[in-house]
């Protein structure tokens, strides 16, 4: 699909201009997963700026080299730059730096990582570039890259020639969920739930949606379909970003069919628990998987009650309906499939929907509750969706997140249960207020009235046409 759309990043596009106005050297390292949009952004802001831009591909170093040369040459208006034989990126990026003097210039290099894979030595001699010569310049240098892992390790981590030369980095993370909207203009807000539940908030993914399309029509033809974008995405990613991915497919798949601890993962892997929880780590570190304690736990609980999920929702939806069902997608049955699971994914959603809530955005901009922590509580057999704590005022709000319509009576005995279990948690003299965010409640108001804090879809119509804005 060739649709190209740039929204929000209004954070990033903040950070990015601050540093451009700092008129002084800035040596800045944008990191993200792949199709998360670090390309876009960058572009975005440079449009309007003097820049070079330079993509690093998997040919040798010095095919990249020459290219970047005759990107500058290209920039300097002159040919003879171009000409001219540099051994080396140091003295290339000098030479530069030279000729520009105090012009303000920005630079990104995209892709990074890829030079350092085929040439090491080029960290130390960017470091070189930069201490001698560039960081006496008003150059604007960006380093780009999609592999987590390579960028975290080669170029900010203590042990990198790099390290303490940045002036500043940014990890870039989803669009938030009130702009998706925005990829999908006509769809409900219960469909825009849905679509978020298979993408999360990845710009390239939620691009392969077609929006003349329904979001039946889309699932089948744009994830389910052999062919599809979105059919292998997890499995190039996996193999791109990690040096063992059978390992990481086998903890992936066993944390998708349920099994939630430690124990459990190692056991359903039959993998040592040391090389587990190496890899668990890894994939804490890239988003894919989440660690999550009850949110009262104290540090000594949380060693031993942590719970595994899947947290980027396009590969929980992945492990759950792509891969079980590959023979059947390979054979052409994808509206099969998906007809087969529409009972499963409700209660898939059921579990996206309080992740959704939990979010820290949407649950400030949904409830207005100021809090100081937010997230789920469980003991033994007995757990709440979510609990936000205010532990300056001594404040608390229980709330239960329900993908579903519930009678008035039904969400009334949901509150009624969420006080009981509030008990159980403690917090004696604390404040507390009971709350339900569903599909959509029947008598919601008189609820409302009785004391209890309702919201549904409706409520977040209103949070979508404002992009969450209060």
């Amino acid at each position: 699909m060739s649709r190209q759309k740039f929204i929000d990043r209004k954070r990033e596009m903040e950070f990015l201009e601050r540093a451009y106005k700092s008129e002084r050297a800035e040596f800045l390292v944008i990191y993200g997963r792949r199709r998360i949009g670090k390309t876009e952004l960058l572009l975005h802001f440079a449009r309007d700026k003097p820049h070079v831009y330079f993509l690093a591909t998997e040919r040798p170093y010095r095919d990249n080299l020459r290219e970047l040369q005759r990107l500058l040459a290209e920039f300097l208006e002159d040919e003879l730059f171009g000409k001219v034989t540099f051994e080396d990126i140091d003295e290339l990026l000098m030479a530069f730096a030279e000729r520009i003097g105090d012009k303000r210039v920005v630079l990104i290099i995209d892709e990074f990582p890829l030079l350092v894979e085929h040439h090491r030595p080029v960290l130390s001699l960017l470091q070189k570039a930069w201490d001698l010569k560039l960081s006496r310049t008003k150059i604007m240098l960006v380093l780009c890259g999609s592999s987590v892992s390579a960028m975290e390790s080669e170029v900010l981590a203590y042990r990198s020639p790099l390290y303490g030369r940045r002036t500043g980095q940014w990890q870039l993370t989803e669009i938030p969920f009130f702009h998706i909207g925005e990829f999908l203009p006509d769809y409900t807000i219960d469909d825009l739930i849905k679509t978020w539940g298979i993408v999360g908030g990845i710009p390239a993914y939620l691009l392969q949606f077609d929006p003349k399309k329904t979001f039946d029509e889309n699932v089948v033809e744009n994830v389910l379909s052999k062919g599809a974008f979105l059919y292998e995405e997890a499995e190039f990613l996996l193999r791109e970003e990690l040096r063992e991915p059978a390992n990481y497919f086998a903890i992936l798949q066993a944390i998708a069919s349920g099994r939630s601890r430690f124990g459990e993962i190692v056991s359903s892997t039959g993998l040592d628990k040391s090389l587990v929880s190496k890899y668990l780590s890894v994939l804490q570190r890239l988003r894919i998987v989440e660690r999550e304690v009850p949110v009262t736990a104290t540090i000594k609980e949380a060693r031993k009650r942590g719970l595994y999920s899947i947290s980027d929702n396009y590969f929980a939806f992945w492990f759950r309906y792509v891969l079980p069902n590959k023979g059947y997608l390979e054979a052409g049955l994808a509206e099969e499939v998906w007809e087969r699971s529409k009972g499963d994914f409700n209660t898939y959603m059921g579990s996206v929907f309080e992740k959704l809530i939990g979010n820290q955005e949407v649950f400030l901009r949904l409830t207005g509750f100021r809090f100081t922590k937010l997230g789920r509580w469980w003991h033994k057999s007995e757990e709440i969706d979510l609990v936000a704590l205010n532990e300056r005022e001594k404040k608390a709000l229980f709330v239960e997140a329900k993908w579903k319509e519930p009678s008035e009576r039904e969400a009334r005995g949901v509150l009624r249960d969420s006080e009981r279990k509030a008990g159980l948690v403690g917090l004696e003299d604390w404040k507390k207020s009971y709350g339900l965010v569903a599909k959509k409640v029947e008598g919601k108001e008189g609820l409302r009235e009785e004391g209890f804090l309702v919201w549904d879809l409706a409520d977040f119509e209103r949070l979508i046409s404002s992009k969450g804005e209060v």
